[in-house]
């Protein structure tokens, strides 16, 4: 066997090299003013804290992380989810996060970023609910009303998956913000909410026994950040994005979010 001794100069090299070298990859973006709009509606994700008032979340964590890699400076702005995708394609804002799936319609007005996370989609219910337990139960229950919001994977599932492919369905009941929804199906004015595992889970850890989860996913989504299209910030955020998967930011994003933080607590 060689006789090799590595020096603790020799050993950090080896440690923090690759470090090193991904921060040196990222781009400068010389501290460029970029305005970030959000709903503040989709727990863990985005939202605000019921006791200090403030503007946090996983998503804010992350791009507060993004903007110090990438340096630049970031203003927070918030409008609601059917304005978002249309607002950020017309150059209001040129980065949305609210948990927005990565689709190929939506393809068609903005570009997005590679995806940050990916959840599955579930039935969100009131806790004393036992008229249905999955989606083909609720379909057949016929004075089942479901909360959703205009143009949303949720509004489509609802419609093309449960329902009957009319979008018009009266079963359906549109709200401007996923937080009205939720606050209809506490309020027993629908009786379901088709929401990604994220959201679920932030709102029945919050709802202090009054909400569940029933039936099994419904389907699998990527979320992605949204730019104008051509915007040259996709790259580099692509670039911080990749550099916080590879260093662990994110599994401690997901760990911190979803499941040391209880909301109201």
């Amino acid at each position: 066997m060689p006789n090799f001794k590595l020096s603790l100069a020799s050993l950090l090299a080896v440690v923090l090299f690759p470090v090193a070298a991904m921060a040196q990859a990222l781009p400068d973006l010389q501290g460029k003013a970029v305005v970030v709009v959000t709903e503040n509606a989709y727990p863990p994700l985005q939202f605000i804290d019921p006791k200090s008032g403030k503007q946090i979340g996983w998503e804010y964590d992350a791009m507060d992380e993004i903007a110090k890699r990438l340096n630049f400076k970031i203003e927070y702005q918030n409008t609601s989810w059917d304005a978002m995708i249309q607002a950020v394609s017309d150059g209001q804002y040129q980065i949305g996060m609210t948990g927005i799936t990565i689709k190929d319609d939506r393809k068609e007005k903005v570009d997005f970023s590679d995806p940050y996370m990916r959840s599955q989609q579930f039935m969100l219910v009131r806790s004393d609910e036992s008229r249905f337990t999955d989606d083909k139960s609720f379909g057949a229950f016929k004075d089942g009303l479901i909360a959703a919001q205009p143009g949303t994977s949720p509004f489509y599932t609802a419609v093309y998956e449960i329902l009957d492919g009319n979008e018009q369905n009266p079963r359906i009941k549109l709200f401007e913000t996923f937080g009205a929804t939720v606050q209809a199906l506490k309020a027993g004015d629908v009786d379901l909410v088709l929401t990604d595992s994220v959201a679920a889970k932030g709102y029945v850890d919050a709802s202090e026994g009054k909400l569940k989860v029933v039936g099994e996913p419904l389907g699998t989504e990527d979320f992605g950040f949204i730019f104008p299209k051509g915007s040259d910030l996709v790259a580099p955020v692509n670039a911080a994005i990749a550099a916080l998967k590879a260093d662990g930011t994110l599994d401690a994003l997901n760990k911190k979010w979803f499941l040391d933080y209880k909301m109201g607590q």
